[in-house]
C-alpha cells in the first residue's frame, strides 16, 4: 500500500468515527434494540469506490472496533455479532464490485449501494430471527424502518461525493 492509500484509509475511518459519534449523539431513526440512520456508512462506501474492494473491505472491517468508542454495541453471542457487525458492515467494502450505471453522467447510479444495504438488512434480519427470536415479519419491519432511510441517504450522498473525489484526484 502506498502512503497516499494509507492516509485515505485513515481519513475514511476518522470520518466514519465522527459521523457515527454524531449520529449516536443526535439520534435520528434510532431503534430501541440497536440500529439507526447509517450516516457512518457513507465513508465506508466511499472507501470502497475510491480504494477498491480489498482496501474498502479493510476500512469497513476496521470501522467495527471504532463503533465500541462511539456508542452502544448490541450483541448476545459471537454468531449474532458476526451477522450484525462483521458481515453487515464488512459488506460495504464490496460495493465497488457491483456495476455502476451511467458512470460518466453527473449523477451515476451505483448498484453497489443498493446491494450492500440490502445485504446488511438481510444479515440483520437473520440475526433478529435467529438470535433475538423475533418473528420473521417483525424482524424485517424492524430492519427496514432504519435501513430504508439509510439507503435513501446513501443513494443521494455517495454518488455526489464520489464524483467530486474522482474529479479532484
Amino acid at each position: 500500500m502506498s502512503t497516499r492509500e494509507i492516509v485515505k484509509m485513515a481519513m475514511y475511518l476518522a470520518l466514519f468515527l465522527v459521523l457515527d459519534f454524531v449520529s449516536n449523539q443526535i439520534p435520528i431513526f434510532e431503534m430501541p434494540s440497536g440500529g439507526s440512520l447509517g450516516v457512518g456508512v457513507i465513508p465506508l462506501l466511499l472507501a470502497s469506490y475510491d480504494l477498491g474492494f480489498k482496501k474498502g473491505s479493510l476500512v469497513a472491517l476496521l470501522s467495527i472496533p471504532l463503533m465500541f468508542m462511539t456508542g452502544p454495541v448490541w450483541f448476545v453471542s459471537f454468531g449474532q455479532f458476526a451477522l450484525d457487525y462483521i458481515l453487515s458492515f464488512g459488506v460495504y467494502g464490496l460495493a465497488v464490485l457491483f456495476p455502476t450505471f451511467r458512470e460518466r453522467s453527473i449523477y451515476p447510479l451505483m448498484s453497489g449501494i443498493v446491494i450492500t444495504n440490502a445485504l446488511r438488512t438481510f444479515f440483520s434480519y437473520l440475526s433478529g430471527v435467529w438470535y433475538y427470536e423475533v418473528p420473521p415479519l417483525a424482524s424485517l419491519t424492524y430492519q427496514l424502518s432504519y435501513m430504508v432511510p439509510t439507503l435513501i441517504l446513501t443513494i443521494i450522498v455517495v454518488p455526489l461525493i464520489s464524483a467530486r473525489l474522482k474529479r479532484d484526484s
